[in-house]
């Protein structure tokens, strides 16, 4: 009978300890705005060990992707117009541990504006 106690005693704690250290997966919401005013294509957005995108993306179209950062470096995004002309932009840096959402906006002129909302910040 002692030893049943005692199993489940043991039992008990390595479920409980897991749920004490508080284990947690940090993960960034992303949004890519299309604001350019035409298709894009071959969207590309590269953050620390991995990427995403997208075949195409239409005017005032939005894209969501989640992802965990491993590592540390900046975003970097890359997209082709109808016409052929190829856009790259470098934004912020981002950390391991980091949560939150990040917004891309592509917009008229080849211009990016990238708005995190990220803690800990950068």
């Amino acid at each position: 009978m002692k030893r049943i106690f005692w199993t489940c005693w043991i039992l008990t704690l390595c479920l409980i300890i897991p749920a004490i250290t508080g284990c947690k997966s940090y993960w960034i919401d992303a949004t890519v705005e299309n604001q350019t005013g035409q298709s894009i294509h071959e969207l590309e957005v590269d953050y620390p060990t991995a990427s995403f995108g997208s075949n195409g993306l239409a005017p005032g179209a939005t894209m969501h992707y989640r992802f965990q950062i491993r590592g540390s470096g900046p975003v970097k995004v890359e997209y082709s117009v109808p016409d052929g002309k190829t856009t790259r932009a470098q934004g912020p840096t981002l950390t391991e541990h980091q949560q939150g959402g990040l917004t891309i906006r592509l917009l008229p002129g080849g211009k990016v504006e990238f708005l995190p909302n990220l803690q800990p910040a950068s």
